[in-house]
């Protein structure tokens, strides 16, 4: 019962993806200014789970040399599938360019992330910390939202239909009900693993925002509403963890 609640909830913090991306058929040129805004709220929103959601918790799950070796470790994972998809040339059926290329390496970023977002929570949901993992769930959840109107933005620009976005946006997430499931089983088998899994997942989102998220949004002329974001972001975060007692 408690694998088909976790599956269920990762699955819904898929969906939470596609939900980010309908308004931009909606709102047309005008989602693109919005995107620091939106990258901003991401920044803040990762940032804080990273940190509350998964630094500190491991730090009271296991000895400071797991949780270094965890977060240099998700730090690689990251930096390694990002490294795999640049510099390549690409075609999505007819459609090729520029705007292709920028939206399959949005895609491809967010879903190699998503693994651990995935193993988050299936950690947090292991955990005997109360609240913890409805906090995670919800953070991902939250932070699922911009993330889906980041992939659609370039989709748009790029001639991809609003199916296909959609569909693209919830595809960036799928690894997570199922990264979820993994990680559950393998903290309630070996307990030893809960400190690394979320150190793990901590260091993958903490680099993601560093060298993706935080200069797509802080850029030149858009400092402003990227901080606005953030701070946003960031202030939801605290005041969840502050609800659910983590």
């Amino acid at each position: 019962m408690d694998a088909l609640l976790l599956f269920l909830a990762g699955t819904g913090t898929a969906v939470a993806t596609g939900l980010g991306a309908i308004p931009v058929s909606h709102l047309g040129s005008r989602a693109d200014q919005l995107r620091p805004a939106l990258w901003g709220l991401t920044v803040g929103l990762m940032s804080v789970a990273s940190v509350v959601g998964l630094l500190l918790p491991a730090l009271d799950e296991g000895p400071t040399q797991t949780v270094l070796l965890g977060t240099v470790t998700g730090v690689a994972f990251l930096l390694a599938s990002r490294r795999l998809l640049q510099g390549r040339d690409v075609h999505v059926g007819s459609l090729s360019g520029a705007g292709v290329r920028r939206s399959v390496l949005v895609f491809g970023v967010l879903l190699v992330h998503s693994l651990p977002e995935g193993l988050a929570i299936g950690t947090a949901y292991a955990s005997e910390t109360v609240g913890l993992g409805l906090f995670v769930i919800l953070a991902i959840a939250l932070q699922n939202v911009p993330e889906g109107t980041s992939v659609a933005i370039p989709m748009a620009a790029a001639g991809f239909t609003r199916r296909q976005q959609f569909w693209a946006a919830v595809g960036t997430s799928a690894p997570q009900p199922v990264g979820a499931l993994v990680a559950y089983f393998l903290v309630r088998e070996v307990q030893a693993l809960l400190a690394f899994s979320f150190s793990f997942a901590a260091g993958a989102m903490l680099s993601l925002v560093i060298v993706e998220l935080a200069p797509q949004a802080f850029r030149a002329g858009h400092m402003a509403s990227a901080a606005m974001g953030a701070a946003a972001g960031a202030a939801a975060m605290l005041l969840l963890a502050a609800l659910l007692g983590v």
